[in-house]
């Protein structure tokens, strides 16, 4: 098959605007096993919106954004939904940016013939393909707005804002979770910024360069735990788990460090296919996180699902429902100034 042929069906993104599940959820919570699971969750998800003291925290890891929910982000961002996001480099740059800039994400197999992928340079992921080519121009661009900007230390949100505000200017395909996220000043943390595209586009920039822009996670540590600090409650909405989960949740422990006495997060729902008996930080319970005081266990619900089939229907109900609209902003993004600390390396 040529490149053509493989990258022939494009991913349609889900709109949860255009389907209430809030029907759905109201019978699924009379049912029992997952779907029950996953109305709790629902209802959870709407208790944050509605406490007109709780910040809502969305933190994504996995491809579910390669997999047709990233404008189910970016609506939940728009509509005033969440007030802080936590993701992967890979959902946020190689996934949302990638498609902001006008590449698509292609429906494949799992059974693909992977030599015969590599041989037409495209990359899979489970069964949606991504050019590897256009992939490269994400790098490029990144490498473009790094050096657009003033050298020095920034944390990965002061960063992902200026690739906000890039897409304001540029974006072929306009309302991305990115774009929407600069224009509503909600912040976005990313605790492994160069394990992505941008990683590459950043070592470009470095390269021969001595000063630089450079990427500080301990600074985003700092700025989201302010950000807790300055709540008087607040809720997880967790897709996945990975180093989003554990950033979101650690910064009531590093309130704690800083001598800052902060409630646990009051709300968390997290939906993942990962089995805690190994032990693993990212697939720990909510009830286990409760143990290092970082989870309330009144407010916490677990769904074992995989993400993509049930998150649309949790955030459809969650937005027909309406609670969204009653919520005050908080513009988070607008507390931390300046951007950059001067001086490259």
């Amino acid at each position: 098959m040529s490149k053509k042929e493989l990258l022939r069906e494009p991913i349609e993104h889900i709109d949860i605007k255009k389907f209430d599940a809030s029907g759905i959820m109201d019978a699924m919570a009379r049912m029992s096993f997952s779907s029950r699971d996953a109305a709790r969750a629902s209802e959870i998800l709407d208790s944050m919106i509605e406490d007109p003291d709780c910040t809502v925290i969305l933190t994504i890891a996995g491809s579910t954004g390669a997999a047709g929910c990233l404008q189910v982000y970016s609506d939940m961002v728009d509509c005033n939904m969440v007030d802080v996001v936590v993701a992967t480099g890979a959902s946020l740059v190689d996934m949302d940016f990638f498609e902001a800039l006008g590449f698509r994400h292609y429906r494949g197999t799992p059974l693909a013939d992977d030599s015969l992928l590599r041989k037409n340079y495209v990359d899979r992921i489970y069964d949606t393909y991504i050019d590897e080519e256009e992939l490269q121009v994400c790098d490029r661009t990144v490498k473009e707005i790094a050096d657009s900007l003033p050298p020095g230390i920034y944390s990965s949100r002061a960063f992902i804002r200026e690739m906000g505000r890039y897409l304001t200017r540029s974006a072929r395909k306009p309302g991305s979770l990115l774009q929407r996220a600069f224009e509503r000043d909600v912040p976005i943390f990313c605790p492994a910024f160069s394990d992505s595209s941008a990683g590459f586009g950043l070592v470009l920039h470095q390269e021969g360069r001595e000063r630089y822009v450079s990427i500080d996670s301990v600074r985003d540590l700092r700025e989201l735990t302010e950000i807790k600090i300055r709540s008087r409650s607040s809720g997880l909405f967790m897709i996945g788990g990975g180093s989003p989960k554990n950033f979101a949740q650690d910064v009531v422990v590093c309130a704690e460090v800083l001598g800052r006495e902060v409630p646990m997060h009051a709300y968390a729902v997290q939906i993942t296919v990962a089995d805690p008996r190994d032990g693993a930080c990212s697939s720990s319970t909510l009830k286990e996180a409760s143990s290092w005081g970082k989870v309330e266990t009144s407010h916490e619900q677990m769904v074992y699902a995989e993400a993509t089939a049930v998150l649309p229907l949790i955030v459809s109900s969650a937005y027909h429902r309406g609670g969204w609209k009653r919520r005050a902003e908080r513009r988070y993004g607008r507390i931390f100034e300046p951007e950059a600390v001067p001086g490259g390396r």
